[in-house]
């Protein structure tokens, strides 16, 4: 696109982020239908199916970025979208109340600790010397790779069997999945194709809402340097919001936080792809040292909402929820952190 006004950004913007919040509810409800319908369940469905479609847009995003020789703006958008989704969880909480943390599986602590995993490992490439690489792409990132595809086995294998039950006190866990029985009005096939249709529209939009907000950024003099890991992340972000509260309006808690931590994952092995498309060498050996700040700001926020997650009570103060409020207090603190390592 040639160069707008600033008002002709933020239209452009805003016309995109429509298609995304469509897009995104419509992959919320047929992935709750092809969790329920496959016995696959919401976690999983969350982490594979939710997770891979609207992380579409830091794929196609960050390709672009790695293929015009900006590895500091593809790899900073992935750890900034990392700590945008663990904000993204933090908000739904408090919007719902502090029901969604008490209301899923505790398998969402291995699906954490895998994504804090694949981040640590994305971080210790860029810390430590480049070694090996296959052509111009570093070792690293396939390793990735094959780590994600070995922990979605495991999830798969073992599914079901961390649940929380109705204890002594008489808590249960929330339904995964519309709030009551409900005639499937749809086939599954269509439904798949629904999910199919939503994932595309969004990899068509969300490139434009991605450049549209660099252009925002550039037009009011904001540095590129903290458009990856700030606006870049946030708006390559907003199917993950939207397809995490459709699914918990409809009772989907397990696919909702399944897609959070599950986008983190995914957002690892992206870079890869972004590896590929970098051809002057290994990506993780060209980015700036303040990368680091913002993985481990990553981690942080992954691991606090992980003791959420596994805390699994509800403990209002002042009519807030403290694990999430801590989550998104921390993310403004942490984001502050990114931009002084980055000036």
């Amino acid at each position: 696109m040639g160069p707008y006004e600033i008002w002709q950004w933020i239209a452009i913007f805003l016309l995109a982020a429509g298609f995304v919040v469509a897009g995104g509810t419509v992959l919320a409800r047929s992935g709750d239908e092809i969790a329920t319908r496959t016995s696959l369940g919401g976690l999983l469905v969350g982490m594979l199916l939710m997770a891979g479609a609207t992380s579409l847009p830091e794929i196609a995003t960050d390709v672009s970025a790695a293929l015009e020789g900006a590895p500091d703006l593809a790899v900073g958008d992935l750890f900034g979208s990392s700590m945008a989704n663990m904000a993204i969880l933090a908000i739904i909480d408090l919007v719902h109340r502090g029901r969604v943390w008490p209301g899923v599986g505790l398998g969402h602590a291995r699906l954490a600790a895998v994504a804090i995993a694949l981040t640590a490992a994305a971080l210790l490439a860029i810390l430590v010397p480049p070694g090996m690489a296959i052509g111009w792409v570093g070792l690293e990132t396939p390793l990735i790779v094959v780590g994600y595809i070995a922990a979605a086995a495991w999830m798969s294998r073992s599914r079901g069997k961390s649940r929380r039950v109705r204890d002594e006190t008489g808590e249960i866990l929330a339904p995964t999945g519309w709030s009551g029985p409900v005639e499937a009005r749809h086939s599954l096939r269509y439904e798949i194709a629904r999910f199919g249709a939503a994932a595309l529209v969004i990899l068509v939009a969300a490139p434009v809402l991605a450049l549209s907000g660099k252009g925002i950024a550039d037009s009011t003099g904001v540095g590129q340097t903290f458009v990856g890991a700030l606006l870049l992340a946030v708006t390559t972000s907003l199917p993950e919001l939207v397809a995490s509260l459709a699914a918990v309006r409809i009772g989907a808690y397990d696919l909702a936080v399944g897609n959070l931590f599950g986008s983190n994952a995914v957002n690892m092995t992206i870079l890869f792809a972004a590896d590929v498309a970098y051809s002057p060498g290994p990506i993780l050996a060209a980015v700036a040292p303040a990368q680091v700040v913002a993985g481990v700001a990553a981690i942080l926020l992954m691991a606090l909402a992980l003791a959420a997650v596994v805390h699994g009570e509800r403990t209002r103060i002042l009519r807030l929820e403290p694990d999430a409020a801590a989550v998104l207090v921390a993310y403004v603190v942490l984001i502050m952190a990114v931009w002084r390592a980055a000036s």
